[in-house]
């Protein structure tokens, strides 16, 4: 008998992008134009009273997204960030060994930590062909025991995204049983009228929860601050799971901080914007299968060549995440930053 659990021996464990001296880092979908205006005063306030805990509630945080997002603060839960709030769900729901939790693969690699970590059994449909989700497929597969779906849009790290009819019928079909989660990461970059928001489409939905973080567009990947808006039955067990204090006041400020700099998000998430339109005609001059992307990053469908690749591009002094087997992403950074890429990526993978 050993002192933890065997089957963690086999869980993969999560890898973030590499950080390299004198690299370019584009390999964790993060904005690179550092924080936003006020945000580092805040927290430098904050932290001459980082000796106290921080307000549990995360009241004053709540209120503002509340106010944002023109939802009840009562259905909104904060925690650090967002992948953590799909671990509390998950522990909201999966009661008894065998139950199960669906999502699309490849898709957000810490989805089967988070399963696994339940002590859930993994339901994993296999994406399209165009690397997208199969919602028919997936609903297709729904069990009684099926307790929740995590749904990724836009996906990471295939940048694809589900429009409004396809979800429409997908969340129709779910039994009122199953938890639909909508991940909703980089909902900020998405400029396709026909990508839903979950937020305004879905969220009033009894068995639907919206999570959303700050990490990217917002520039708050450092502080860890996600939410979730949920109805109040299911916000409220959330709470319940909560790691306590689990928002640090220093991440509380930052966020307050963030969100009263929505213009300066606007004006950032418009230059990612103009610079994966510029990348994407060049990147299929490379590798002709590159999906849209509603995201600020780029799929690059490789398979075998993929960990080659990014290692040629490491070489070049560009860092890139690689998943063997099946692809590379790439964050959109700067125009300069971008533009190494494209003559890294050109040395690497010439055109055909």
């Amino acid at each position: 008998m050993t002192l933890v659990r065997d089957d963690l021996a086999a869980l993969p464990s999560y890898v973030p992008g590499r950080s390299l001296p004198g690299t370019i880092k584009l390999a964790s979908n993060e904005v690179p134009y550092g924080p936003l205006p006020g945000v580092v005063e805040a927290i430098t306030a904050a932290a001459s009273n980082s000796h106290r805990y921080p307000d549990l509630g995360t009241v004053a945080l709540r209120d503002a997204l509340a106010a944002r997002y023109g939802v009840d603060p009562g259905r909104i839960v904060t925690g650090c960030g967002s992948v953590a709030l799909a671990e509390h769900l998950a522990k909201a729901t999966c009661v008894e060994r065998g139950d199960e939790i669906m999502y699309s693969w490849r898709s957000f690699e810490a989805y089967p930590i988070i399963v696994a970590v339940a002590g859930a059994t993994a339901l994993r449909v296999p994406n399209l062909a165009d690397h997208g989700h199969d919602l028919p497929a997936m609903a297709a597969a729904v069990t009684p025991r099926t307790r929740m779906v995590l749904i990724c849009n836009p996906n990471n790290p295939t940048g694809t995204s589900l429009r409004r009819a396809e979800l429409d019928a997908f969340v129709d079909a779910v039994p009122e049983t199953t938890l639909v989660v909508i991940d909703e990461a980089y909902r900020e970059f998405v400029t396709d009228p026909e990508v839903p928001d979950a937020l305004e489409r879905y969220a009033d939905r009894p068995n639907v929860v919206v999570l959303r973080t700050l990490s990217k567009a917002w520039g708050l990947a450092g502080a860890r601050v996600g939410f979730l808006v949920a109805q109040p039955g299911v916000a409220d067990a959330v709470r319940k799971v909560l790691t306590p204090f689990s928002t640090s006041t220093l991440a509380q400020a930052a966020a307050l901080a963030a969100l009263a700099a929505a213009d300066e998000v606007d004006r950032r998430v418009a230059l990612v914007v103009a610079e994966r339109d510029r990348l994407l005609p060049a990147l299929r001059k490379l590798v002709p299968d590159v999906p849209d992307s509603q995201s600020n990053f780029f799929w690059l469908p490789l398979g075998d060549r993929s960990v080659a690749f990014g290692a040629a591009c490491e070489e070049r002094g560009v860092v890139v995440r690689s998943f063997p087997g099946d692809g590379v992403r790439v964050t959109v950074g700067t125009p300069a930053e971008n533009d190494a890429f494209l003559r890294a990526a050109e040395t690497a993978l010439p055109p055909a």
